[in-house]
């Protein structure tokens, strides 16, 4: 009997190791992390040995770069969106150029395929706060550069990033001890990083460090500089349109208190070629300045003959604009150039900012005081490039009115305080607070609102204007603290009538806020419009 259940024991004990084993090998494979690598050419789908895949910030761009004689080149499209948008082709000249503080280069090292234009990767890395490694098998270069705001952080331990989250998911590169990635994710147990050599996974947070804020150094050597007033800037336009405007200054000024600034319009763009008309005059000026007023003279493109682009777009039409300007500032002894360049389009925007490169190398080189206005920043308008401009010029002065203009289809204030602060707040993201003039208005408008019809209808009233024409239509009058500003109203049979007051009480709203934010200065649209009351008003807070 017992030989027979010795087997029988025997078989039995087989069969449990088996299971044993099994379950054991079973636990290891589920549980043991996989080693496979994942394709690199498949991940990174660079199609040739010409061809370089370009990740940005941990973007892979869908447009490639191109390897020429053995050199990285980048298209002038991806250098310009991505990495550094001072890179300009000029389509006229057929140029490629690149302007420092101080001159304008034309890149030499430059290639054609097909339509588009390439530039050399190491040409682009001396002018670009960049960090920047090439990697081959397959293809690819690698940039961050100050637009990545994701934690930088260490590598605490050797690890592997993979394609998903998960010790069975494919390899896609390691790290190792005192590596950086950047931090893209937070997951329970895993974080998606992406890694100095261009991949983005994920890896166990067991591997990372502490993380901290990724700030490149900067790479090139030009540095501009500013002019900068040690006082607040009280500036005020001046709209003299002929000879006879300019003889009236004393006038004007006459009710004025504490200016340190008068922009008069004396330039326009009056011709597709550059020329400009000039009103400027050096009695004016020689006047201004024993009043102890510094002169900025102001050019416009409000000409509706030809379209600014054709203007702007060709380099020795903007240069033929920038000489005239120098050589008449010089003539008169101007302190200053005032740019109103409005209603730029999309379009425009690159040969636009390009000219404020062009006009700043001038002006810092004669030590004239450049200053822009410009629009309060919207997604609508960003093509104007506000950071830049605020590098290139010594004053931005944001246009703080025209919240509801002549072409509105609704009623409204000319400059809420809301209005203002949206300005404010916004411009001060992109520009230095030293460098921010804010425009207010000396003016306001009375609507007409038709009832049953939206033909609504403006004319502008200046402040004392404004002040008869409340009077004599007795019109009723309450103070609205959301946009800072009385408020005044009429109905009659066939419409209602509205104005949102511009006066000592909105000014000193305006004026709190631009104390707030410590501007450099204010500027107002236009002499002649003003109370004489309102200067106590604004020189109380420019103190």
């Amino acid at each position: 009997m017992r030989r027979k259940i010795a087997p029988v024991l025997v078989v039995v004990a087989l069969i449990l190791l088996v299971i044993i084993v099994g379950g054991i090998t079973f636990i290891i494979n589920r549980y043991r992390p996989t080693t496979k690598m994942a394709d690199s050419s498949l991940y990174f789908n660079t199609a040739s040995d010409n061809e370089v895949t370009v990740i940005i910030n941990g973007e892979m761009l869908e447009e490639r770069g191109e390897v020429i004689d053995g050199k990285v080149y980048l298209s002038d499209e991806q250098v310009g969106r991505y990495i550094n948008s001072r890179f300009y082709w000029d389509i006229h000249a057929k140029q490629m150029l690149y302007t420092t503080a101080t001159e304008i280069i034309e890149i030499e090292d430059l290639k054609q395929l097909g339509d588009n234009y390439y530039i050399a990767l190491d040409f682009i890395e001396q002018y670009s706060d960049m960090q920047c490694q090439n990697f081959t098998n397959p293809n690819r270069v690698v940039i961050f550069n100050n637009d990545m705001k994701l934690p930088h952080v260490s590598i605490i331990k050797d690890g592997d990033v993979r394609i998903r989250g998960g010790i069975k998911s494919d390899i896609l590169t390691k790290v190792a001890t005192g590596d950086k990635v950047f931090v893209a994710d937070e997951l329970e147990d895993w974080s998606e990083v992406i890694t100095a050599d261009g991949y983005r996974g994920y890896i166990k947070k067991e591997h990372l460090g502490e993380g901290e804020e990724f700030i490149l150094p900067p790479t090139s050597e030009d540095e501009y500089t500013s002019i900068s007033r040690d006082y607040k800037i009280n500036l005020a336009w001046h709209q003299s349109t002929s000879q006879a405007s300019n003889e009236a200054l004393l006038d004007v000024l006459a009710n004025t208190e504490g200016l340190t600034t008068i922009s008069p319009t004396w330039f326009s763009i009056v011709q597709e070629d550059g020329t400009i008309s000039s009103l400027a005059s050096a009695q004016y000026v020689q006047q201004a300045h024993e009043l102890g007023l510094e002169v900025w003279g102001l050019i416009d493109n409000f000409n509706p003959d030809f379209k600014t682009i054709d203007v702007l777009s060709h380099r020795e039409k903007r240069a033929y604009i920038i000489d005239q300007l120098i050589d008449i500032a010089k003539e008169v002894n101007l302190d200053g150039i005032n740019i109103d360049f409005e209603s730029i389009t999309e379009e425009a925007g690159p040969h636009y900012v390009q000219f404020m490169r062009e006009i700043g190398i001038r002006c810092r080189a004669e030590n004239l005081v450049l200053s822009v206005d410009i629009p309060p920043p919207f997604p609508y308008n960003k093509h104007y490039n506000i950071k830049e401009q605020g590098l290139v010029v010594d004053y931005v002065i944001i246009m703080g009115y025209d919240e509801h203009h002549v072409n509105s289809e609704e009623a409204g204030s000319v400059s809420s305080l809301g209005f203002t602060r949206y300005g404010i707040e916004t411009t001060l993201a992109d520009v230095p607070k030293e460098k921010i003039i804010n425009g207010i208005p000396f003016y306001t408008r009375v609507w007409s609102e038709p009832y049953g019809s939206s033909n609504v209808t403006s004319e502008v009233l200046g402040m004392n204007g404004a002040t008869n024409y409340i009077e004599e239509h007795q019109m009723i009058t309450h103070w609205d603290a959301n946009v800072g500003q009385t408020v005044a109203e009429l109905e009659t049979d066939e419409a209602l009538y509205r104005i949102w007051v511009e006066d000592e009480q909105s000014i000193e709203e305006k004026m709190k806020v631009i104390k707030e934010h410590d501007l450099a200065g204010v500027a107002a649209w236009k002499l002649g419009f003003e109370r004489k009351s309102v200067w106590e008003v604004i020189n109380r807070y420019l103190q």
